[in-house]
């Protein structure tokens, strides 16, 4: 098994910043993804950007290019989300998510899940 611990999360007026953390432990895989996926009241479960651990490959949602960015530290086994230019729709809780298979932005093929921050943007 994979745990997934978030931590970041909060409120921040629009055009603010916030950085989102995802620590990874236990089982260890050769190469994988981990990415970021957010769910807004109401809504499906969005993709929001995902990176691959090996080459640090990266795949944003057209709605967060140039806003979000995406980074990891191999020791500590953890991703980070920059998140600059905040807007009230990017409220949502973000989960972090691990994938075995390769980038992409199809929510399905993620395996593993954290429990999820909330982000609340406000206007």
């Amino acid at each position: 098994q994979v745990q997934l611990v978030e931590s970041g999360g909060g409120l921040v007026q629009a055009g603010g910043s916030l950085r989102l953390s995802c620590a990874a432990s236990g089982r260890t895989f050769s190469n994988y993804v981990m990415g970021w996926v957010r769910q807004a009241p109401g809504k499906d479960r969005e993709f929001v950007v995902a990176i691959t651990w090996s080459d640090g490959n990266t795949y944003y949602a057209d709605s967060v290019k140039g806003r979000f960015t995406i980074s990891k530290d191999n020791a500590k086994n953890t991703v980070y989300l920059q998140m600059n230019s905040l807007k009230p729709e990017d409220t949502a809780i973000y989960y972090c998510a691990v994938s075995l298979g390769t980038l992409s932005d199809y929510v399905p093929l993620y395996d593993y899940w954290g429990q999820g921050t909330q982000v609340t943007v406000s206007s």
